[in-house]
């Protein structure tokens, strides 16, 4: 027959204002559609079905779906910054000045080079990619990767800066309902009603889902139950809110759509919302399943729901000659649909053997023939249909009779969107009645208190046939997962699975024929599935076709892992601000400004921006660091402390919970005092130390490394979780809720004294490793009584909006002490003078406490801690481990950090063997010589040696085997 290209309908269109023209491009050409329009229908109404080519063989495609479903009209999107890959025409609103282009083509979208592979299919078969790189000849391998590499990946990533603002925000309701059809909608009037927020999710711009287009009185039903949640102040109603993914405990991520698509309107384009619900309704409703039959790509070939939204939303009909073929009762509302339309209908083919429910009636009532027991064999065009070929379904494919048409609306049934459902680990049930799966109420998601806290609804839940009050008349579905059921090989082979993917009947029975027995494996062996689709089209008809090839029913084949997003995020999306400068978040403490201001020089730890010295004058930074070692040492000096880990642990289990974590009793530790603490991994290696206090019977202040405090939350929250979910512990990250100020130096309590306070600071009231509360200066303080420099040190944690008032007021009564602000640096020289260890120098992710000369910060009461049983192990107890010593140079020179110290002989790779490697190594103004700390092979039994360290330029140096406490070991200054 003449194709008859798509067009626009005369009348009707519900979502269209055909008062407003809408110009944009698609491919170079300067087309116009409506305002309400979508690209694939604007596109359609300008006559233009092709859209696309497929990922493998370059096949044409034109739209299939009218949803998120779509797997063929994907385009590209925009230009320069602006562009976007991969964007379905069936969702995506037309706006004005829009540029589209097609892909996965070259040169155009008619004539397209990559077709070529289309012939050479058969040298293409399921599983080529694996078969080809395992062991392959060279020159084999050599003519195909570089041409795979070129052509994988389907669009084109773009180039230029999106210069779009994304944002993200955190929600809250007692009840989240994702849908806005008349399932979801009627839950949240109910769930409304019993009390509680409500918020409901719709990812389209339209409410009420299929109900309007399907149901006579549909459109009246939605607005009543919108005027009635409308006017509760408890409930919540978003559009152009896609869920994308649900979690465990209720936790919802879901992106909004803002202004895609149109940067004038001068507000972020989309919004990435986190979401926490105390119960989720899924009513996310049904998608509609292909039919395999041979040649169902063909443009023009649609599912029934698509054409029929098509022509009620936008006007728009596919072709003029619209054959429908179906296995249940609901592809015949598209006949009807088209035939009321003014387009013709030649034949509804039928694959079961009788159709006489209301639906069918109505079709035959309107003059529509009906063939029942019928299949199509095959469709004929190329770029377009042309027609089918029709044979009977029980039959092997011989041609019965010709039917000349442009479209083919095809209808295999529905299958619930249980997508959300199942990534939070709701598991699936078989349908053997109505060929689904759908959720399976025995085997719910399971909330924290171990209650199901997501429940679905409506056509998710596999109730198809019932709208809220609108009942819809509909017979059995008969289960069709190829067509004709008894269809030879040469058929077989140009049935097609997943549109996107290029996936064919043929290739899940070879998989199954390979061993592929496993639904997973042969997702991946074929590509069945994969990328955008995720099993929304092609999942349940490859399930089936693959079980019937394992000879075995699909329940016991069932499901592949459906995984978030649902539809694809951008990672503009997901980064929102966190891009540019703003990529890694700069870390300020709330003294930040003052040191700038005071010629601090910058040193980056973590995320936080910490003063590495304060130069004066014509200092460089060397000389800087000594001014302040010995302004503390003689006097008085302040650090910012505010980036330590702050992390309280509080509940009925903190003490035994704390047990575990570290490697020394905290439980007994006594209110009021302090403990230092080290904490290992569960392998035993050292990866945290800090001090305990505790603040009262039940909460404890854990202080962490400043790179550390994230990262150790985590940890906690890791076996509070995982492994001992049971205990009564509550934990907070509380780092950038304090300021911390350590005041140092012999003139530290003096100092402190001139201001005003209702906490005693003396020795015998305070004295070293306990803390004490009261207020300073006026300010709210808890004052502790710790040293990491060797001296008499206070550190004193305010509330973070006082920091730079106390740190202020400090400088204020100190001048005449020669008050001095000291760096990082400077705390690292102090530190190893002390023989303090340092996380990061000492330690390497290798390194046990006991490497470090730390047995003494190991209990020997407690039965188990996290590492423990690690340590024992044979290598970990070898007395041939480094162990921490000093190192004095004999040259008076700084040795390098990292300098390895040979010893005779070399190894299997012919280098010289090792003995140990310095670890810190710095310039002492306190004992005005060079100092170091290293790991060496038996080192504290070497006392007095000598070791060698051979340096890049070929020189030697050497250093002697000393105690790594170099100052002061008795500790008498630090308890002043």
């Amino acid at each position: 027959m003449t194709h008859t290209p798509p067009f626009r309908l005369p009348a009707g269109g519900r979502r269209i204002d055909r008062a407003w023209q809408v110009p944009f491009r698609f491919d170079g050409r300067h087309l116009r559609g409506l305002t309400g329009d979508t690209i694939a229908s604007a596109l359609l109404a300008n006559g233009q079905m092709l859209m696309g080519r497929s990922f493998k063989y370059h096949r044409p495609r034109g739209p299939l779906a009218s949803g998120a479903e779509e797997p063929n009209a994907l385009l590209g999107l925009g230009q320069g910054g602006r562009f976007e890959p991969n964007q379905r025409a069936t969702t995506t609103p037309l706006t004005h000045g829009m540029v589209t282009r097609s892909q996965n083509c070259w040169p155009s979208l008619d004539a397209d080079v990559g077709a070529v592979n289309n012939w050479l299919s058969p040298v293409f078969p399921a599983g080529f990619y694996y078969k080809t790189f395992i062991h392959p000849r060279p020159f084999w391998k050599h003519l195909f990767e570089p041409i795979i590499r070129r052509s994988a990946g389907l669009g084109r990533a773009p180039t230029d800066p999106d210069p779009d603002r994304y944002e993200q925000a955190y929600g809250f309701a007692d009840t989240v309902v994702v849908g806005g059809g008349i399932a979801g909608l009627t839950a949240a009037r109910d769930a409304a009603k019993a009390g509680g927020t409500v918020l409901v999710l719709e990812q389209g711009a339209h409410w009420g889902g299929r109900t309007p287009t399907d149901h006579d009185g549909g459109q009246a039903a939605i607005d009543a139950l919108l005027a009635d949640l409308r006017g509760r102040d408890t409930v919540t109603l978003r559009r152009n809110t896609m869920a994308t993914g649900l979690y465990d405990h209720g936790y919802l991520i879901a992106r909004e759509s803002l202004a895609d698509h149109d940067p004038n309107q001068g507000i972020p384009r989309q919004r990435l919302w986190r979401i926490r619900a105390g119960r989720v309704i899924a009513a996310t409703g049904a998608l509609e399943r292909p039919l395999s039959f041979a040649c169902n790509d063909v443009p023009g070939v649609m599912l029934a729901s698509a054409v029929r939204d098509f022509i009620t939303d936008y006007a728009v009909a596919p072709g003029r000659r619209i054959v429908v073929v179906t296995n249940n009762d609901d592809a015949y509302r598209t006949a009807l649909t088209a035939h009321a339309a003014g387009l013709e209908v030649p034949a509804i083919v039928d694959a079961r053997p009788t159709a006489d429910g209301a639906l069918p009636q109505a079709a035959r009532a309107a003059g529509i023939t009906v063939l029942t027991g019928t299949a199509v064999a095959k469709v004929k065009g190329a770029k377009h249909v042309e027609g089918v070929v029709l044979c009977d379904h029980q039959g092997d494919g011989a041609p019965r009779q010709t039917v000349d048409c442009d479209v083919v609306a095809m209808s295999g049934g529905w299958s619930p969107v249980v997508h959300l459902y199942s990534h939070c680990g709701g598991k699936l049930t078989w349908d053997e009645a109505q060929s689904m799966f759908r959720p399976d109420p025995d085997r719910p998601p399971l909330g924290a208190d171990g209650q199901g806290n997501v429940t679905v609804a409506g056509a998710a839940n596999g109730d198809l046939h019932c709208a809220g009050d609108l009942e819809s008349p509909a017979g059995a579905t008969m289960p069709v997962w190829v067509m004709p059921a008894r269809a030879p090989y040469k058929l077989r082979a140009k049935m097609w699975l997943d549109f996107q993917n290029d996936v064919k009947v043929t290739d899940v029975e070879l998989a199954a024929q390979e061993g592929y027995a496993s639904v997973e494996h042969t997702k991946r062996y074929t590509t069945l599935g994969m990328a955008t689709d995720q099993g929304k089209l092609s999942n349940i008809n490859g399930l089936a076709v693959l079980s019937n090839a394992l000879n075995q029913p699909i329940q016991a084949t069932g499901t592949t892992t459906f995984r978030p997003p649902y539809t694809p995020l951008t990672l503009a999306t997901i980064a929102a601000e966190a891009k540019d400068e703003a990529f890694q978040p700069l870390r300020k403490t709330p003294i930040h400004a003052w040191h700038d201001r005071n010629g601090a020089s910058w040193e980056p730890v973590g995320h936080w921006r910490r003063p590495y010295a304060y130069p004066r004058a014509t200092e460089d930074r060397h000389a800087a660091v000594n001014r302040e070692i010995l302004a503390v040492r003689a006097g008085v000096g302040t650090l910012d402390a505010s980036t330590l880990g702050k992390i309280i642990v509080k509940g009925p289990d903190a003490g035994r919970f704390l047990d575990m974590l570290y490697t020394n009793m905290m439980s007994t530790l006594p209110v009021g005092k302090c403990r230092y603490g080290l904490m290992c991994n569960e392998n035993g290696f050292l990866m945290d130390d800090g001090v305990v206090a505790r603040l009262s019977d039940d909460t404890w202040l854990c202080h962490t490394t400043t790179g550390g405090a994230d990262r150790i939350h985590g940890h906690m929250e890791d076996w509070l979780q995982c492994e001992w979910w049971d205990w009564k512990v509550y934990t907070a990250n509380l780092t950038e809720q304090f300021a911390q100020i350590a005041v140092a130096g012999p003139k530290a309590r003096a100092l402190l004294e001139r201001l005003p306070g209702s906490i005693d600071l003396s020795a015998e009231a305070l004295p070293f490793m306990q803390w004490a509360e009261g207020d300073i200066a006026g300010i709210p303080a808890r004052i502790f009584r710790i040293s990491f420099s060797g001296e008499l040190s206070y550190e004193i944690a305010v509330p973070a909006n006082r920091g730079l008032e106390l740190w202020e007021r400090l400088h204020e009564v100190g001048r005449d002490l020669g008050i001095t602000p000291y760096g990082t640096e400077a705390m690292h020289v102090m530190r190893a003078e002390k023989g303090f260890i340092m996380i990061g120098d000492e330690t390497d992710g290798t390194i046990i406490p006991q490497d470090l000369g730390l047995d003494w910060a190991i209990s020997k009461k407690k039965a188990d801690y996290i590492g423990k049983r690690a340590q024992r192990r044979s290598h970990m107890t070898d007395g041939t481990r480094w162990k921490l010593v000093g190192l004095e140079s004999l040259s008076g020179k700084v040795i390098p950090d990292g300098a390895y110290a040979v010893a005779d002989g070399t190894n299997g790779n012919g280098q010289r063997k090792t003995q140990g490697r310095v670890t810190s190594s710095y310039h002492s103004p306190t004992l005005d010589k060079p100092i170091a700390m290293g790991l060496v092979r038996h080192g504290p039994a070497r006392m007095g040696q000598v070791l060698d360290f051979p340096m890049p330029d070929g020189a030697v140096m050497q250093a002697r085997i000393v105690d790594p406490v170099f100052y002061d070991k008795e500790g008498s200054r630090q308890n002043g």
